[in-house]
């Protein structure tokens, strides 16, 4: 899988594995597609093995306990999604859809511990990036707890930005991804009310802006100094 070659190079996430591990990860990889609204697993399905997303966009949810949707992340490509079944023998936390017509290459947990047995350096590496995706959960859920809702707000979209962030001039970033304000309010916690006059004050203030549909932070270090605690 040539294109899985290549997000090895380039994905935030799969860039740390050494090169020469590239072609024998290919070979165990199997080409994935799913349709937009197609789920790739559910939470409670088995995790029998890992995703890296290729192309396409993916969001990631829970239900609550009152049987509404909790939006946890929106994902493009270089993504890993179920990486922590590589790690245990739990089922899928969390329900994952396809927002867009997806390519992945799906790494089966079988194949991936016996690539890693012959070259345990990997788990090192899938230490590293589990690692990550749990402090990201945990940053979070401390958001929730603890942060007033601009903080929520500006940490969702600083963390899309990671994801979707496109630089621009004058260190401002364009989120290359259009958002609703309910997914907004969904991933902050909040209500879309609440979110959206956070929004326009925002706007009016000159910390973000709309360009095309899309948002773009004007004001990036005054977002992060907004989502700390």
């Amino acid at each position: 899988m040539q294109e899985f070659i290549e997000l090895l190079k380039t994905s935030p996430a799969l860039s740390v594995l050494p090169e020469t591990f590239a072609d024998e990860l290919s070979n165990i990889a199997q080409p994935v597609k799913l349709k937009s609204g197609g789920v790739l697993f559910e939470a409670g399905d088995p995790g029998d093995g890992c995703y890296a997303l290729i192309e396409g966009t993916l969001k990631v949810s829970v239900l609550s306990v009152d049987g509404s949707e909790q939006l946890l992340a929106v994902l493009g490509p270089g993504s890993m999604v179920g990486e922590v079944s590589l790690l245990d023998d739990r089922p899928r936390s969390a329900t994952v859809t396809a927002l867009k017509d997806c390519k992945l290459a799906f790494i089966p947990k079988t194949a991936f511990y016996r690539f890693a047995d012959s070259n345990p350096v990997v788990y090192r590496h899938m230490l590293s990036i589990v690692a990550g995706r749990l402090r990201t959960t945990n940053d979070a859920l401390v958001a929730r707890s603890f942060l007033p809702l601009t903080g929520r707000v500006a940490q969702t979209l600083l963390q899309l930005a990671e994801t979707f962030g496109k630089d621009l001039e004058d260190g401002r970033i364009l989120i290359h991804y259009k958002l609703s304000q309910a997914e907004i309010a969904n991933m902050a916690g909040g209500a879309r009310e609440n979110v959206s006059r956070v929004l326009n004050t925002w706007k009016r203030e000159g910390l973000i802006s709309r360009i095309s549909g899309y948002y773009a932070l004007e004001k990036p270090s005054v977002l992060r100094a907004q989502a700390k605690l």
